[in-house]
């Protein structure tokens, strides 16, 4: 079975040079990874011809680690995911306050992809003031 046939293939993320001195590819499960890093990453407005491509996570800094602004970045990060990569669906976005750094939020996404009904997850840090 090519995983790449069902899940899809892209440029890999972060950009990189292969073995063989060309461009690097992701496909797979990990292409699908990636995707949703590159959502997760990018800002409203960093794309000219999506502008409302991502999250826009950045809004969030300088914002206070509480409950209330855990709730608005997991409801950005779903519609976010809802919208650009229908390859998954979004089971659970958990979000809590960084132990080790009072000023970060520690952010999980499990989801479920939608080919094979397997499941994997993201981890990502969100720093919310400097």
């Amino acid at each position: 079975m090519d995983k790449g046939n069902i899940f899809g293939r892209g440029m890999a993320f972060p950009p990189k040079v292969g073995d063989d001195g060309r461009v690097a590819w992701s496909s797979g499960a990990q292409n699908i990874e990636e995707s949703i890093r590159i959502i997760l990453l990018t800002g409203f407005h960093e794309r000219v011809m999506l502008p409302y491509f991502g999250t826009g996570l950045k809004r969030f800094l300088f914002e206070p680690n509480t409950v209330a602004t855990h709730r608005l970045i997991e409801e950005a990060i779903r519609n976010a995911l809802e919208q650009w990569e229908p390859r998954i669906e979004v089971d659970n976005v958990d979000i809590e306050t960084d132990e080790k750094d009072p000023q970060a939020a520690l952010v999980l996404i499990e989801y479920t992809l939608i080919a094979n009904q397997g499941t994997d997850e993201v981890r990502f840090r969100i720093q919310l003031a400097s």
